[in-house]
């Protein structure tokens, strides 16, 4: 397959006019060429994925949670299609005596669990909006979706119960029942039922509607079925309606990509739930899985414990962030380093062969059979030993970090992107092909897409190099945003959605997203500053964990904040004979000089203009995180909050430079 190209060309480039940028030729997938898959007969909505899966295979095992005996972790529990389905009956008969209709407002708020699940499912059975509500929101957020939406019933994780309550009174407006996924305290009761709220804990639950009977609706393709609230980098929560079609049409598009490359889900396959339910990528992910007759085991809620669970559960395919995945490459480095000469030795000559064999497009199970045995299955063993896909989204995943686990985990690594939006996957790299490493992959075969110039950050979708503002345009995309026409208007232009990400596409016909449109910024003079692209660059520094650039138009130069890692900080130190524990070693001037050598160093290396050298640095011992509102739930950098934050540092930083 070298030199395969996976793209076709639908619709030639259009050149600029009437004040509009010119845009590239639309292309699509190459597993689309004679047109997109056509839909599954009787499948129109999500009820029908889970509906036909359990009149398929009624007796698969489809979700199990590890059993927990005297505060000990047990093996997996499992609950078969059948079982789900008559529960799944019980709480929609329930909601329904409650009083909801059909498109009603129900909110799911908890880490992934089998009731989670099973309330989605409700939901999609009698035609409500499944509106999540997301652990790491806060309450302000889970408040303002509640009243957005107007969510009349909301379940709860038992633990996330007091978190709720912190928004009486204000609620009550729409709430009118709470379902705990476990138990209730007669205090809770109390305090609701003095707003008019009902609670129930999950047993009474399952037997309020016991003796009713509802019809199920009709449902059609065009519903809505779900209301993705995304936590956004800017402004308050957007909610994205996203309908039956969306989520049915990329169903079929991941199945024709994955038969195409023969590496189909079945139903033996066995998937680890853990990224939130509450995110688009991890909901389609789970659709397919129901699709297949496969099954899917929750975790306990803890990243400590991320890796017991995996070893317990053996899943064959392994969603994660590049987040996890960094913590997997970091770990097993340690390993190797600490494994003595020879195990070293032994492991860099297996994995050079296997890495070289790979790169002359050999599949991974054949690059080196005996590598893998030797050096490698211990590495696959700690992912359960069964795991044939590795799936990262949700943000760009290091190229250092997928190549290597390429060759050491022997499975497909595969990055693909998307956005609430569009349904999520809508690229996805190719299994096999070593040549896509650092890129998201051709499109998923079930939209076009094509990039819009951006002029003024100096991409040219026409040039010989095209990039330029990713569009997309197909049955995956959103409805709309949920209340806000307004802001519906300005993504959507003559049927292509924009996404605000900047690609360039490579000979292959697979994309790299290599900036953020928002992202940018005029210095004072006059130069554009495309800040995300300079970040992943500054961040190939080794000795460091995460970086923030700024710059203003009132400004000349740049500063930035950097997480220092620890150990790196720690041998800095011992080599320099420089004492103090790391938060004091990070407010060493000396530390801050090495550590803005480095970042110089690597601008030289990357060939970066003056303007996009750092000019000076503040080294904060804290990592960046969610409790003080400097990320989104997805990790990516919320830079008007991060401002705010640091403001008097930068100030400090653009007086002492100066």
């Amino acid at each position: 397959m070298a030199d395969k190209r996976f793209i076709i060309e639908v619709e030639p480039a259009k050149q600029a006019n009437d004040g509009k940028p010119s845009m590239g030729p639309a292309y699509r997938s190459v597993f689309a060429k004679d047109g997109f898959p056509v839909p599954i007969p009787g499948l129109d909505s999500c009820w029908d994925i889970f509906r036909l899966s359990m009149e398929k295979y009624p007796n698969n095992r489809m979700l199990g949670r590890r059993e927990i005996i005297n505060g000990e972790p047990g093996k997996y529990v499992w609950m078969t299609y059948k079982e789900v389905y008559d529960l799944v009956m019980k709480v929609g008969n329930s909601v329904r005596t409650c009083g909801v209709e059909e498109a009603g407002r129900c909110g799911i708020y908890g880490a992934n669990s089998p009731e989670w699940l099973i309330s989605m499912e409700a939901c999609n059975a009698h035609g409500l909006y499944c509106v999540p509500l997301y652990e790491t929101l806060g309450a302000g957020a889970v408040e303002f979706i509640i009243c957005h939406a107007e969510v009349t019933v909301a379940f709860v994780e038992e633990k996330n119960i007091p978190e709720l309550l912190k928004t009486f009174p204000n609620v009550t407006k729409y709430l009118k029942t709470i379902v705990s996924f476990g138990k209730v305290t007669s205090q809770q009761r109390e305090e609701v039922q003095k707003f008019g709220v009902d609670m129930y804990s999950w047993d009474e639950f399952l037997l309020l509607g016991e003796n009713k009977h509802f019809d199920l609706p009709v449902k059609k393709k065009t519903d809505i079925c779900t209301i993705m609230y995304t936590s956004g980098t800017t402004g308050e929560p957007k909610g994205v309606m996203i309908s039956n079609n969306s989520i049915i049409t990329l169903v079929a598009g991941v199945k024709r990509l994955l038969g195409s490359v023969k590496e189909a889900l079945n139903e033996s396959d066995v998937y680890l739930s853990y990224l939130p339910l509450a995110h688009i990528f991890d909901r389609v992910i789970e659709e397919c899985c129901i699709h297949h007759g496969a099954s899917i085991g929750f975790w306990r809620g803890d990243v400590k414990l991320l890796v017991e669970d995996i070893a317990e559960l053996k899943p064959t395919i392994f969603c994660a962030v590049p987040r996890v995945l960094d913590r997997i490459y970091s770990g097993l480095q340690q390993k190797i380093s600490s494994g003595g000469f020879i195990k070293q030795t032994v492991f860099n000559f297996a994995y050079a062969l296997k890495l070289r064999n790979m790169r002359k497009g050999i599949k991974h199970t054949e690059a080196s059979p005996l590598g893998d045995k030797i050096a490698f299955s211990k590495i696959k063993g700690g992912l359960g030993g069964n795991v044939r896909i590795i799936l990262s989204g949700a943000a760009p995943l290091a190229s250092h970090v997928e190549e290597f686990l390429r060759v050491v985990s022997c499975s497909h690594v595969l990055q693909g992107y998307g956005l609430t939006e569009t349904c999520a996957g809508t690229f996805v790299s190719i299994p096999g092909q070593h040549d896509m490493l650092g890129t998201v992959g051709p499109p998923v075969p079930n939209v076009d897409v094509c990039l819009e110039s951006v002029p003024e950050m100096g991409y040219d979708a026409l040039s010989s190099k095209p990039r330029g503002e990713v569009c997309v345009r197909g049955d995956t995309l959103f409805s709309g945003y949920f209340k806000r026409e307004d802001l519906t208007k300005e993504v959507f232009i003559d049927g292509w959605f924009h996404t605000g990400d900047i690609g360039e596409w490579k000979p292959n016909g697979s994309l790299k997203i290599i900036d953020r449109m928002k992202n940018i910024f005029k210095l004072s003079q006059g130069e554009y500053v495309a800040v995300e692209n300079l970040e992943n660059i500054y961040g190939l520094v080794s000795d460091i964990d995460s970086i923030w650039v700024y710059g203003n138009s009132f400004e000349s130069f740049l500063v930035a904040v950097v997480n220092p890692k620890k150990e790196a900080v720690e041998q800095w130190a011992a080599e320099n004979v420089i004492s103090g524990d790391f938060n004091a070693l990070c407010e060493n001037p000396q530390l801050r000089e090495y550590i803005l050598g480095q970042l110089t160093k690597v601008a030289k290396e990357k060939k970066l203009k003056g303007f996009e050298f750092i000019k000076a640095a503040h080294l904060d011992p804290i990592p960046f995180d969610m409790e003080r509102d400097l990320l989104t739930p997805t990790f990516k950098r919320k830079r008007p909050q991060l401002l705010k934050y640091y403001q008097s540092v930068i100030d400090n930083m653009y007086k002492r430079a100066k």
